[in-house]
């Protein structure tokens, strides 16, 4: 009973590191850009992990081995993917019309079986409520839906009115729960010395007191310190 344990246990660790690696091998995409096909491949993979940490007898080997090819092959396909129309065309779905000048593609949806429910849900996703408001809609391959609102619906932006808003890049993390990010320090031109006199005017005197702390491209410094454990009446909106 012990080594059928141990034995589980054992394959477990070396499916779960294997699948980790893979997965970092084959890259990262989010669920919400996944295709179909996507799906299909996680599937495979994620039955062909479990056929080999739970088979006891003779390891499965073969398991292994099906693991592996799963993933060789998608990464091979991914790469042809990015290259090759013909393959896009035959793995992912093709964009799909389906509101086009202003007017529903009654034979676009008839061709993708889409109802008239599932789009008027998906436009009130969008925070659209009115078909009058849409110029065009199209169906993507991931299944969401791209809207593009007509000109006199469309939200006012800086440039219609002829202004130049000041430049916003990315607020680069210089302090992760209690750690320099020294990469984060130099990439901005600063040093720690430079970032313990900004602590110290918010009343901070070791980088360990600081949750997070990061500047962005306009100088604006942010930190955020670490909370005690103790509870104060009201911190969680009850007194």
């Amino acid at each position: 009973m012990n080594e059928v344990i141990i034995k589980a246990l054992y394959l477990t660790v070396i499916v779960y590191f294997l699948t980790l690696v893979l997965s970092r091998i084959l890259g990262r995409k989010l669920v919400s850009q996944m295709t179909f096909f996507d799906y299909i491949v996680g599937i495979m993979i994620g039955s062909a992990a479990v056929q080999a940490a739970t088979v006891q007898k003779n390891p499965s080997l073969s398991a292994f081995i099906i693991l592996i090819v799963i993933c060789l092959l998608t990464f091979i396909i991914d790469i042809i993917h990015l290259k090759s129309i013909r393959l896009r065309k035959l793995v992912d779905s093709e964009p799909i019309v389906v509101i086009e000048k202003g007017k529903i593609v009654d034979k676009n949806m008839k061709k993708i079986q889409l109802s008239l429910d599932e789009l008027n849900m998906m436009l009130r996703e969008k925070n659209y409520f009115n078909h009058a408001d849409v110029e065009s809609a199209i169906l993507e391959a991931n299944g969401k839906l791209s809207v593009q609102a007509k000109a006199e619906k469309q939200p006012l932006t800086p440039s219609d009115i002829y202004l130049t808003p000041a430049y916003k890049g990315l607020t680069r993390d210089v302090i992760i729960d209690g750690k320099v990010m020294e990469n984060n320090l130099k990439y901005i031109n600063k040093d720690e010395h430079w970032l313990k006199k900004q602590l110290v005017s918010y009343g901070v005197h070791d980088f360990k007191d600081v949750f997070y702390a990061g500047m962005d491209t306009s100088g604006n410094f942010y930190v955020s310190k670490k909370q005690n454990n103790k509870e104060v009446p009201g911190m969680h909106g009850i007194e």
